[in-house]
């Protein structure tokens, strides 16, 4: 199986552009181990609806940091019942349907933000008709200033497969043992590569789970977008992946 990092491309086709929000997100957080104050925009889950929590447990999920590292905990684990089993649910990662100001036309396809992809509806029921996995479409609320506004929908993307150890700086730091921040950045596009035994086998779109802005389509995925024309505003990277090397074989 191949597998492509989607990007967007330099010249779109269509105009279309928003600002983010979202209504609920996990507080930004003060590691009292390492020190780091820090929080991810990418994480977010737009099927999860915190509006059956009381209204004085809801303004704790708002925008903000939050330096009591235990009420952090206590917040993620009270929300983790209504997420995907088995994510890990970073400081800021966001729930509920993005919002905020939007303007312009959109494509089939939307990669305004590298890790936010955006369908309309027609051509997500076409690709889940050709039976690809893991397209899981949630409703946005952007507010457009105009009439017949397009029905955009947020892809949920799960957190699966990891980078090859082989691409990243070999002096790296290990990740904190507290909050887990890791302390290096992605290399670029054109260093990337997957590790393969870590890859899923049953969904076709997806996010690396660790780096959470880089979404990555299988063959199966790209080929049924090329086949029905969706391809106008988004562009597909090959990249390789093969399996890393245990300590003993190295």
């Amino acid at each position: 199986m191949r597998f492509y990092l989607l990007e967007d491309v330099p010249n779109p086709r269509s105009s279309g552009y928003y600002t983010t929000e979202r209504k609920w997100g996990l507080p930004g957080v003060e590691c009292p181990v390492c020190g780091a104050v820090w929080s991810t925009t990418a994480d977010a889950y737009p099927s999860v609806d915190l509006s059956q929590l009381p209204a004085q447990e809801q303004e704790k999920y708002l925008a903000r940091c939050e330096e009591d590292y235990a009420e952090f905990e206590r917040l993620r684990e009270q929300v983790r019942p209504w997420v995907p089993p088995g994510v890990h649910l970073w400081p800021g990662t966001g729930f509920g349907p993005m919002n905020g100001p939007a303007q312009g036309e959109f494509g089939p396809l939307s990669l305004v933000q590298p890790w936010t992809l955006l369908m309309q509806r027609e051509p997500l029921e076409r690709l889940q008709g050709e039976g690809l996995r893991g397209l899981k479409g949630c409703r946005t609320e952007l507010r457009f200033r105009k009439k017949h506004p397009p029905e955009l929908l947020e892809m949920e993307l799960l957190p699966r497969g990891r980078v090859h150890p082989d691409c990243l700086p070999p002096d790296r730091p290990a990740p904190c043992t507290k909050c887990e921040r890791k302390a290096w950045k992605r290399p670029p596009e054109s260093e990337l590569i997957l590790d393969a035994v870590t890859l899923p086998q049953d969904l076709d779109l997806f996010r690396l789970e660790d780096f959470l802005t880089t979404v990555i389509g299988t063959e199966r995925f790209v080929e049924a977008v090329r086949r029905l024309g969706y391809e106008q505003d988004i562009a597909f990277r090959e990249l390789p992946a093969r399996e890393a090397r245990s300590p003993a074989s190295r």
